[in-house]
């Protein structure tokens, strides 16, 4: 929506402004509204709508107000505020200064560079007029009406823009290949699929700007020259499917989807197929089966997807940054959109930041940012004071990169040269309280459940994997177990049939790499140095601290703990099942664990 000279509010309403209570902000806002005693000169100039994630979601709800273009940010938001914001600010002209947001907002976006986000939280994604306002579906326009298909691939090619998939291709090249394909039925897949743990950057954009993907689709359909696509997005979305489909209905309705596009010979229908939840269905050729409605299990390639994909023709597969990325290339042109980044990873990246930072939420950076100015600048910090350990990206698929490589640029050359990988965007921050050992356990424990089964190295070897990391940090490692991992993660990822496997050892081989000490403590020493895995914890109460108030012997529930009233407790390790309930209830420190 543009403001011009009235009053809008806008609501966060992606899944974190809807989880903080987003919705009922929104109707306090239009109820209070329609029942104030707002002057009749503002009565039809003050509207309040929902848009989607606003970035910082730590803050949510985050509400934004407009009054004649300036613009007004309000933090934690609760339907309970709106009364006074509307009365004090929007009727008296004077913002409620200790709900507004403070410093550490300005410096969240200070060093973002919005591309794919420009229009998500500035646009109600229910609303096609909305987008269309901000100049949508213009670049699809333009390239039907005045260029070619091979304009279109020139210009892409230009920009450098590589799939945000993970793969990295570039984007140009892929619909290059396409096009040069002699067959006549062709398709386009824009992967929703999203299914790393801590990831929602494809989610939001959808959910935030459905339309900008859609008319990403038209415009690479007109140029590898697809009459059909497909959106294949996880069930487990619903508010994301629910908005896709309200922005197809509409495109449709505008004439900007079916026959004659735009008045012109080019037709282009969408459909949706919902996933059921497989992580494996993220790998092209598995997406493909299912959608032709076989099992999602990934085949040999070549041949590539480009040459004979669904239903054995060419199809092209962009994920949902990759495709909402075309619009604004074209809109603003290919040299604009290489400008960010670096020489080889041009633009920008959308990153779901989570994990133990103090700003959470949804982040568009340029390529080759130090990851530094992530974690300090834009994300604030670490929770709670505690020591940077290390910053995991890429999901299953990638791998950790220890603090003292903060200086490292994020970008796909960078990542790969430290072990790990950009991925879809997952960044995942560790603090001192992390196992690394652990860690690598979580996210191997995570792609065994999700292998499709179908090649030995990844069926049978993360399990073998598995059950390794599960020994080490139960306290049963062995000496040679750490050569054994290695040896294994090599074998799985140079023998496996698709990306899942071929990746699925990169959380170990990475901690392996920058936190071998860690495994040796395990496996040597008996001890997690990180205080996380509770088999090797031993807890003992300090004599000369306790003072008998009862508090762990209470909060034990093993009756591991004994002791009179006012005199030092004991407790019995042989009984003691390691919950730690004891330390966290102890108030004079005396519970100590090793």
């Amino acid at each position: 929506m543009i403001v011009r000279n009235d009053i809008a509010i806008k609501i966060c309403m992606g899944p974190a402004g809807i989880a903080a209570g987003g919705k009922a902000v929104l109707e306090a806002f239009r109820q209070e509204l329609s029942r104030s005693d707002i002057p009749a000169t503002l009565q039809d100039k003050c509207s309040s709508h929902q848009v989607g994630c606003l970035g910082l979601c730590a803050r949510d709800v985050l509400v934004k107000v407009f009054i004649n273009g300036d613009k007004t940010i309000y933090q934690y938001v609760k339907p309970g505020m709106v009364e006074r914001i509307v009365a004090e600010h929007i009727i008296g002209g004077t913002p409620v200064q200790e709900w507004l947001v403070d410093e550490a907002y300005e410096n969240f976006y200070k060093k973002q560079v919005k591309v794919v986000l420009a229009d998500v939280g500035r646009v109600d994604p229910e609303d096609i007029n909305d987008y269309i306002r901000t100049g949508g579906y213009e670049s699809a326009r333009e390239m039907l009406l005045e260029r070619s298909p091979l304009d279109v691939i020139a210009e892409i090619k230009a920009s450098g823009l590589r799939g945000r998939g993970g793969a990295g291709f570039l984007t140009g090249l892929k619909w290059e290949l396409a096009r040069m394909s002699g067959e006549k039925d062709k398709y386009i897949i824009c992967n929703a699929d999203e299914g790393d743990p801590g990831a929602f950057m494809d989610r939001a954009v959808i959910e935030g700007n459905p339309h900008s993907v859609i008319e990403g689709m038209i415009i690479g359909a007109f140029a590898v020259g697809a009459e059909k696509g497909y959106v294949y997005i996880r069930a487990e979305y619903p508010l994301a499917v629910e908005r896709l489909k309200s922005a197809i209905n509409q495109a449709y309705e505008a004439g900007y989807l079916g026959k004659e596009i735009f008045r012109t010979p080019v037709n282009f229908d969408v459909k949706i197929k919902l996933g059921a939840g497989a992580f494996v269905c993220g790998e092209e050729t598995a997406l493909i089966a299912s959608i032709e409605g076989e099992r999602g299990m990934p085949r040999p390639k070549p041949p590539f997807p480009v040459n004979k994909g669904l239903w054995q023709q060419p199809t092209v597969i962009n994920n949902v940054e990759t495709l909402a990325n075309i619009p604004y290339i074209i809109r603003n042109g290919c040299g604009w959109y290489a400008s960010y980044g670096t020489e080889s990873s041009r633009g920008t990246k959308v990153f779901a930041l989570t994990g133990k930072i103090k700003n959470t939420g949804l982040i568009e950076v340029p390529m080759g940012i130090p990851l530094k100015d992530i974690i300090y600048d834009i994300g604030g910090g670490i929770e709670g004071g505690k020591a940077l350990k290390a910053v995991q990206t890429g999901g299953p698929s990638g791998g950790c990169i220890p603090a003292d490589m903060l200086d490292l640029k994020v970008d796909y050359e960078s990542l790969s040269r430290a072990g790990s990988i950009v991925g879809s965007g997952g960044m995942i921050v560790l603090d001192e309280d992390d196992c690394m050992v652990n860690m690598a356990k979580y996210f191997i424990q995570f792609t065994q459940a999700e292998s499709c089964g179908k090649c030995v190295p990844c069926r049978v070897g993360t399990k073998r994997l598995l059950e390794m990391l599960d020994r080490i940090t139960k306290g049963h490692g062995k000496e040679g177990d750490i050569e054994r991992l290695e040896r294994m993660c090599t074998g799985i990822k140079t023998s496996s049939l698709c990306g899942l496997g071929q990746t699925a050892p990169n959380p170990v081989l990475s901690t392996l790499k920058h936190f071998r000490e860690e495994y040796e403590a395990h496996i040597r020493d008996k001890k997690c140095p990180a205080k996380a895995c509770k088999e090797l914890l031993t807890y003992r109460i300090r004599e000369d601290l306790c003072k008998g108030c009862g508090a762990c012997l209470k909060a034990c529930p093993s009756g591991a703990i004994t002791g009179e009233k006012k005199k030092p407790h004991k407790i019995y390790s042989d009984i003691c099942i390691r919950c730690g309930a004891c330390f966290e209830v102890c108030k004079f420190n005396s519970v100590e664990r090793e």
